[in-house]
């Protein structure tokens, strides 16, 4: 099994510094499976690649019971990628996959030209890896393997030719190779457990909860382990800190990931509603429930509602919510209903605030000022906060390709001062005040990642 890196990053040699491995000497490092070896077939100024030839052993695999559902001495594991290249992956790149590079610590946050090449990788259809790989940033080439290239008239195989470009810091794309490339094949070599949670949620810091087939990575890799794929689908909705404990395999040493960007903007909206002395609040938009269990977990909020058109997704945030399990107290702070911002509701009247929380640019542009009356002239609490996405700051996204928005649902992302001029506009047709602020560290040129309005009643004469 051969997998490729390659870059024309200048100097391109400096690859060896970020893998830890010397481009002059070839290695071989023993594996789960079988033996690992890492060398560069080129390795000069303009162009260096390495090279990771992992080595099988199928019938050491089934003497040690780890073939999983190939428990035979005859199969693919030798030649498609999946599992066993992961687990090879984080064996001999492992300092890489943690983003440490001490011999020239300046590189690590390097976005550079890369071109990853795996000659065979098993899956069940060949629009799956730009399924999984576009949305990331990277350019795919999918070629079907043909079962036999002398006599087309038997088709295809389900392995393809990969060939994944794009410009990403090292460590995210070895990253994202580690989870997807298993989630292709579909099929572990070993037992999965509830570890391989935290294994998932490590390798997918930073861009697998926003992943647009997130559940589809999620139900492939734990495979086996189905019964860990709610609990891993919530932790990833709620984005929360991954745990600390090592991986197995791979990633065992503390990876230094920023908070990230829902805990960042789900802390902004708690802290503005408690300033406004806000008690009974509806979340407009509310999905899975995510704002909503920080909510009830406040006593300061009497009343919280949660409010969203998905009936599915309210069945969720009821399951997340444990509401079932509430006392009759606490079970009567908190509730959900279907809604949809386009229809006038005034059973959302008279609460002391309301949150709109990455939900206007789900709507087309068109439709907003109907959401607004329904808002802000039907419901008209007396703090209303909205979230949105800056789309100045996306250039800062080293997965994010340019033009794209952030999420494949967004009808649009809107600049800084764009914003402020809805907001504002919004403010004087229907009595508030707008003010701003920043969610999210700060860019000096462009901004925050998270732009965020406070909407505040006037006094009606």
């Amino acid at each position: 099994m051969l997998l490729t890196i390659t870059t024309t990053h200048r100097p391109a040699s400096d690859l060896g510094f970020l893998l830890h491995k010397h481009p002059g000497r070839a290695q071989v490092f023993a594996v789960a499976g079988g033996v690992a070896h890492v060398f560069y077939p080129r390795a000069d100024e303009d162009v260096c690649t390495v090279a990771l030839l992992l080595e099988v052993d199928p019938v050491a695999l089934v003497r040690r019971g780890r073939a999983g559902g190939l428990a035979q001495y005859v199969n693919d594991r030798p030649y498609a990628a999946g599992s066993l290249v992961a687990v090879a992956m984080g064996a001999v790149f492992r300092t890489a996959l943690n983003g440490r590079c001490d011999a020239r610590p300046e590189l690590v946050g390097q976005v550079i030209p890369l071109r990853v090449e795996v000659p065979a990788v098993g899956t069940p259809d060949a629009g799956l890896p730009a399924a999984l790989f576009g949305p990331l940033g990277w350019a795919v080439e999918a070629t079907p393997v043909p079962l036999d290239p002398e006599v087309p008239a038997w088709g295809d195989s389900r392995y393809v030719d990969l060939v994944l470009t794009a410009e990403l810091r090292l460590a995210d794309a070895l990253r994202q190779l580690y989870v997807l490339l298993p989630v292709l094949d579909g099929s572990k070599h070993y037992w999965v457990d509830r570890q391989e949670v935290d294994k998932l949620l490590r390798a997918g810091a930073g861009w697998l909860a926003g992943h647009p087939e997130r559940e589809l990575v999620t139900r492939r890799y734990l495979g086996r382990g189905g019964g860990f794929v709610p609990s891993a689908l919530e932790r990833l909705a709620e984005a929360d800190d991954v745990p600390e404990e090592a991986l197995d395999n791979a990633l065992d040493e503390p990876v230094d990931v920023p908070l990230p960007p829902a805990v960042q903007r789900r802390e902004a909206v708690l802290a503005v509603l408690r300033s406004a002395g806000a008690r009974r609040v509806v979340d407009l938009g509310c999905g899975e429930g995510a704002l909503l269990r920080a909510l009830v977990e406040d006593p300061l909020f009497t009343e919280v509602l949660g409010v969203d058109v998905s009936s599915k997704a309210l069945r969720t945030a009821e399951r997340r919510l444990h509401l079932d399990r509430l006392s009759d107290r606490a079970r009567g702070r908190i509730s959900v209903r279907q809604s949809s911002l386009t229809y006038a509701d005034e059973g959302l009247a008279g609460y002391d605030a309301a949150v709109l929380m990455e939900v206007v640019e789900h709507v087309e542009e068109d439709r907003l000022p109907v959401v607004e009356h329904n808002v802000f002239g039907v419901a008209r609490p007396g703090t209303v906060v909205v979230t949105t996405p800056n789309v100045e700051y996306n250039a800062l996204f080293e997965s994010l390709r340019p033009n794209a928005f952030r999420h494949a649902d967004h009808r649009f992302e809107w600049t800084r001062a764009r914003f402020r001029a809805w907001a504002d506009a919004v403010g004087r047709r229907y009595g508030y005040t707008a003010a701003h602020l920043p969610v999210g560290p700060e860019d000096p040129a462009l901004g925050s990642p998270t732009q965020l309005a406070v909407f505040t009643r006037r006094q009606e004469s």
